[in-house]
């Protein structure tokens, strides 16, 4: 009777025991069951908010291409009114020195205008195709002095391509500029643009044509025409080197830039 006395007490405490363990297990779960609901809560109201963001940052980057786009409208428009002006006071004026030098300035604000022009098409490129890039540019060029009655010379562009930053590719394409007008300015014939790359590294770029030879002793540092003083800044932009001398595909004068 006693040893069943026994067994009866500690069924019936373990009994007590496990009913008190039940209520705290389900109190738990709901607890959990909460801090996951608050969770899910926190966490769909932070994905709202980046997607607000996101949508926001889209918004503005839309805003700043459409404003790059009206600045860069503007600018195309400013320097074509700048072109019309400095060609109109060129016509009339009476002084042919003074009327050459705004012509060159018209040319060279046109020229700044082209150039803008087709790196615009370029933005998303972190390059630049410049062998491409020089024959449209060079294309223009050529129907320029066709319209100044210089229909006998053409420009022909040569040599490898070469994928160049904007930063550098800007620069070349103003010098250019610069020594083909000199080119149809002195010389005859075909105006040959050639870019060559260099054994030890970097390229060449060279403007040559079948032109009268250059003074002896020419020096492009030491020349007062604005021109060569132009080309001169755009090399050390780039940290080129200027060398000039003669052709040796045509025999005569050639200007060319190295690069890294």
């Amino acid at each position: 009777m006693a040893f069943e006395q026994s067994l009866f007490s500690k069924v019936f405490t373990t009994s007590v025991g496990l009913g008190k363990e039940a209520p705290r297990s389900a109190a738990s779960y709901e607890r959990e069951l909460a801090e996951h609901r608050g969770t899910e809560i926190r966490l769909r109201e932070e994905l709202a908010s980046e997607e607000a963001l996101l949508r926001q940052k889209d918004q503005l980057i839309h805003a700043r291409e459409v404003l790059s786009m009206e600045a860069d409208h503007r600018l195309l428009n400013g320097l074509q009114m700048i072109v019309s002006l400095l060609s109109l006071q060129s016509r009339a004026m009476p002084n042919a020195d003074a009327a050459e030098h705004l012509s060159a300035a018209a040319n060279r604000v046109a020229t700044l205008a082209r150039v803008h022009r087709r790196l615009h098409a370029l933005d998303s490129e972190k390059t630049v195709a410049f062998k491409q890039f020089l024959r449209e540019l060079c294309g223009e060029y050529g129907s320029m002095l066709a319209s100044e009655d210089r229909c006998k010379q053409t420009i022909v562009v040569e040599g490898c391509e070469a994928n160049l930053p904007a930063s550098i590719a800007v620069p070349l394409s103003l010098i250019v500029n610069e020594l083909i007008t000199n080119a149809a300015k002195h010389g005859v014939g075909v105006i040959t643009v050639r870019l060559e790359g260099l054994p030890e590294g970097g390229h060449l770029l060279s403007v040559c044509n079948a032109g009268p030879s250059l003074p002896e002793g020419f020096d492009p540092a030491a020349s007062k025409g604005l021109g060569m003083k132009i080309v001169q800044a755009l090399v050390e932009q780039i940290g080129g080197a200027l060398r000039v001398g003669h052709c040796a595909h045509c025999g005569g004068p050639e200007f060319a830039v190295g690069f890294a």
